[in-house]
Formats: C-alpha cells, structure tokens, sequence
C-alpha cells in the first residue's frame, strides 16, 4: 500500500487497522484529544507514524495556498499535513475541498475518507463584503477559520469570495 497522510477525519471515522502506517502529524494528535477526548486511546494503540514536514515543503505548501488563495481557509494543521504529503510524496487522505484543491494543484493524489470529492481547481479571493476592496492573501493560516477582519476602508467584514 502506498504512504498515506491522514486527514483528522480519517483518524476520526477509521477503524485502528486501516490507520496503522500512516502518516500523521503531531499537532493533530492534540487537535483529536480536544474534540473526541474518547479516541485518544485508540489513536495511542494505531501504528501512525508521527512526523512533522521539514521546511522545504513547508514553504512550497504555504506558498502554493497563497497562490490559490486558500491560505485564509486553511488551519496550522491542514497546512502542516498538506506539507507532510508533499514531503513524502504520499497521497493525502482527506474529505477537506480546500486541501483537496491543493493536493490537485500540487499534482499530489489524494483521496477522500467518505465524500466526492472536488470536481474542479478554484481560486480564492479575500474581500470586503461591502466595498468590495481586494486584500492580498495572508502568508499564514487563520486562527478563527471563518473570521478574516474587517476592511480598513469601510469597517465591514472580509470574506472568501471564489474567483470565477
């Protein structure tokens, strides 16, 4: 079986003997314990293999969110497992669109844990809801996912807006 990074989905909805000898990283392990406090015990008994990515892919991941404008959308741990798959060459295994669109960019496999999948490549633009003034993607993911400030023009809420 090829290497696979998993997604916390997939830490989530598969049963231990399918999650030994994957790739995770170890931030996702706290992320697991603080929502499903229950799995830790399981995770502990999974042969996972802990890593975190080195820099290199680090920086072509956060430059390549950037570039489709993800970035905003994506947490620390998504953009640590997408550099994981890049590191290693490995599929990435997760039911996430924004890392889905990545891994497509990034000409990574990947596969889903239990939707479709993306059918197509988007990009990504932050801008004001009301003024609609275009802001430059921001060089590192967002700690509040859906919350992007406000703009400095008008005061009103920043937004993900998909660029057709």
């Amino acid at each position: 079986m090829a290497k696979e990074v998993l997604d916390t989905g997939a830490l989530i909805s598969w049963p231990i003997i399918r999650l030994n000898g994957c790739y995770v990283i170890p931030s996702q392990k706290m992320e697991l314990c603080k929502i499903y406090p229950e799995k830790e015990i399981e995770i502990e008994s999974a042969r996972l293999i802990w890593i975190d990515p080195d820099k290199r892919s680090l920086k072509i991941a956060t430059d390549l969110a950037i570039e489709t404008g993800d970035m905003a959308g994506l947490s620390e741990i998504d953009l640590g497992i997408l550099a994981l798959s890049i590191n290693l060459k490995s599929t990435l295994v997760t039911d996430d669109y924004r890392l889905q669109n990545l891994a497509e960019k990034a000409g990574l496999e990947w596969k889903t844990v239990s939707t479709k999948g993306i059918k197509e490549i988007w990009k990504w633009e932050l801008r004001c809801v009301a003024c609609k003034k275009m802001y430059p993607q921001p060089e590192k993911p967002n700690q509040k996912k859906s919350d992007w400030g406000e703009c400095e023009d008008c005061g009103s809420k920043l937004k993900l807006k998909k660029i057709r």
